[in-house]
């Protein structure tokens, strides 16, 4: 009786292990499924937070290509004064910061020395107009001597020889009269010298202006023999300036006449002054192997506020634009690792912009630069879309 309880329990037992096992399946497959699906989300998730893009917009806005460079300021036109005779100067009249007009004396050479010169010549003249007084009677003399002898020559009162020197007499005295008005003229030259040497002791400003430099003191000894001193340095008119930039050869090649220019002084570093390129000279300096070039920056300076050698810190407008499509310049660095697509036309360039989460790659053809920002002139892009200018790994958690 023991052994069929025993096979009923065991047939009961099997049974309800078959049925417990039927029920197990479906739960099974479908943890399988779950854990399938977490793994894929899995390592969805954990690829897209393991690398993040970042991103610049595309904006709007202005694009402003500048040179900056160092230069001095200067007046416009600066006149040297300097002394043409040398001497010893006996008076100053003007010092720094002196208004002088035209014409206005601002040293004085002692003119003694050039005074006697000219005393001497004035006397010389007198010399030689009584000489061609004196020469002038002695004409009239051999010039009737002469003629009498004419007349007794032919009754034979005087010899021919006689005539013959009274001849000679009339003609030597006729022309030291010409010797005598050539030496008035040269003696005429030499008083003009002389009273113009002695006007040079006068030093004049030849031009309206401020005194912005003075080399001379009282008692001190000018010498002129070999090169003219500068006494003086006029600046003609201090209301406008110049600044004379140092632009590389590398960047001299953009400047041209009209250009836009900004430029600030140590003096107020919290002021920036304006103006405009006036002249691009092309005589080269070569400094230490580097070749640079003069470009004339003209500035207003009503209020005097800038003073001949400050330095100035200038910046030349090469390229400007208003309101353009413009995308940051590390965009144009950036592509994605492994990324191989085919490079842009020449004259183009690729930048990937960030679309539904995806890195997508757009030509486009670039504009003015001004090393933050680079117009766009085509291309399928718009304001507000998200360029990728790198990528970072988020760190795993």
């Amino acid at each position: 009786m023991s052994e069929p309880l025993t096979y009923r329990e065991g047939a009961d037992t099997a049974t309800e292990t078959a049925r417990r096992f039927r029920g197990a399946v479906p739960a099974a497959i479908g943890a399988a499924l779950l854990a399938g699906a977490a793994l894929a989300l899995y390592w969805t998730l954990g690829r897209e937070n393991g690398m993040r893009y970042v991103t610049q917009k595309i904006t709007r806005g202005p694009i402003v290509r500048a040179v900056t460079t160092s230069g001095t300021v200067n007046p416009i036109i600066t006149v040297q004064v300097g002394a043409y005779v040398s001497g010893v100067i006996a008076a100053r009249y003007c010092d720094y910061n002196t208004e002088v007009k035209k014409g206005q004396v601002c040293a004085k050479i002692d003119p003694r020395p050039y005074q006697a010169v000219v005393d001497q010549m004035r006397a010389n003249l007198g010399v030689a107009k009584a000489q061609l007084v004196k020469d002038k009677a002695n004409l009239a003399y051999a010039k009737v001597a002469f003629e009498r002898n004419q007349k007794l020559v032919v009754t034979k009162a005087v010899s021919q020889d006689a005539l013959d020197s009274s001849k000679s007499a009339y003609d030597q005295a006729a022309a030291q009269i010409g010797l005598d008005e050539a030496t008035i003229a040269l003696q005429e030259a030499n008083l003009r010298a002389a009273e113009i040497n002695l006007g040079y002791t006068d030093i004049i400003a030849p031009v309206d202006g401020t005194v912005v430099t003075r080399a001379v003191e009282m008692g001190q000894t000018v010498a002129a023999s070999f090169q003219t001193p500068t006494l003086f340095l006029v600046g003609t008119d201090l209301t406008l300036m110049e600044v004379d930039a140092n632009v590389s050869e590398s960047d001299v090649g953009a400047m041209k006449e009209g250009d836009k220019a900004t430029f600030t002084v140590e003096s107020y570093p919290n002021r920036t002054f304006a103006g405009q390129v006036t002249q691009v000279r092309q005589s080269p300096q070569t400094i230490q192997n580097v070749v640079t070039y003069d470009v004339v920056v003209s500035a207003p300076n009503k209020d005097h506020a800038l003073m001949p050698g400050m330095t100035a810190t200038t910046r030349i407008v090469i390229g400007e634009r208003a309101n353009v499509l413009r995308a940051p310049d590390q965009a144009f660095r950036y592509a994605p690792k492994g990324a191989a697509i085919r490079p842009p036309q020449e004259g183009g360039a690729r930048i990937f912009v960030l679309r539904g989460g995806t890195p997508q790659a757009v030509v486009v053809a670039p504009g003015l630069d001004d090393d933050t920002n680079t117009e766009i002139v085509t291309g399928d892009l718009r304001d507000g879309d998200e360029a990728i200018i790198g990528e970072e790994r988020r760190p795993s958690s």
